[in-house]
């Protein structure tokens, strides 16, 4: 019996500014955040997603628990939509390319120290391939004011970014979890429960001197309490505490993983959120050429490390 042949679904015009927008959706993963970024309202962005799918015939965006995701076919889009937006972005600017053989300039990357001990000699390695002239310079994340983005003290802002003010673009580079890390030779490093890994002293990493966190409210939904006698700023320090002591501390996979040789490290007993790393900049610079190139050796420095 013949095959019956499949009628092809009409292809509705092209609109570019569609393009614009979905390339923006799956940046930011919200269409709530997708709106403040291109100053419409969330109803309005709303329609814009619904031409969206219907123009791929494609859902692009399904929720999950609260956020949304991208379908496969979406993702599949990501990498070649976002190329085909810049170029667009370059035909508009004309003809005042970039010559980074050339290019004299200092950026400033606020970033913790588990990000530049992580990220620091791929991004210095790339720079220097792509951009000799150019200097990066790392400022600490003592806060996350957003004043040093709008003002340009800072160039991109690069970590767990919370609420920055509706004008800050905002683009998730990967996401990371807390695993737990002891010394070689620790009890924990043989077994772990809820009731041992609670039993140990704890060092808590935090900018505010926190010796609390999500960790202790994970614990008490056990019924349990953990001790925490040391706060220190830096993810370094806590490690090199870590390394000469029994104490415990829970530090982020990805960003800690060059620090963490010669030391145990293991899943947490007890469940915590996920942790999304973020790249923040003021649009100020969107359409400033060095500063797009510098976004995306961030992006590509990253991207390179998540898929060893």
């Amino acid at each position: 019996m013949p095959l019956k042949s499949v009628a092809k679904r009409p292809i509705p015009p092209l609109d570019m500014n569609l393009l614009v927008t979905l390339d923006v959706l799956l940046s930011e993963g919200s269409v709530v955040g997708a709106a403040q970024r291109l100053n419409l309202s969330a109803p309005a962005m709303s329609r814009q997603l619904s031409r969206i799918r219907h123009l791929l015939g494609d859902p692009v965006l399904v929720r999950a628990g609260r956020g949304l995701v991208p379908t496969p076919r979406a993702e599949a889009l990501r990498d070649r939509l976002r190329g085909l937006v810049a170029e667009a972005e370059a035909l508009v600017r004309g003809n005042d390319e970039l010559d980074l053989a050339r290019l004299e300039r200092t950026f400033v990357i606020r970033a913790n120290d588990g990000f530049v001990g992580t990220f620091g000699a791929a991004l210095a390695s790339l720079a220097a391939q792509h951009a000799p002239q150019v200097q990066l310079r790392f400022a600490h994340q003592d806060n996350e004011d957003v004043e040093a983005l709008r003002e340009g003290q800072i160039d991109v802002d690069v970590g767990v970014i919370g609420t920055m003010g509706p004008e800050i673009r905002l683009q998730a580079l990967f996401h990371d979890r807390f695993i737990g890390v002891v010394r070689s030779g620790h009890p924990l490093a043989e077994s772990v429960t809820p009731e041992s890994f609670a039993s140990f002293p704890h060092v808590s990493v935090s900018r505010r001197g926190r010796f609390t966190g999500p960790i202790d409210e994970a614990l008490a939904a056990h019924g349990l309490a953990r001790g925490v006698t040391i706060a220190v700023a830096n993810f370094a320090d806590a490690l090199a505490i870590v390394r000469a002591s029994d104490h415990v501390v829970a530090v982020p996979d990805r960003l800690t993983e060059p620090a963490r040789a010669g030391l145990h490290g293991f899943e947490l007993p007890v469940k915590t959120d996920a942790l999304a790393i973020s790249l923040a900049w003021h649009p100020r610079f969107d359409a400033d050429p060095a500063h797009w190139w510098l976004r995306g050796m961030v992006r590509e420095a990253c991207a390179r490390a998540v898929k060893r």
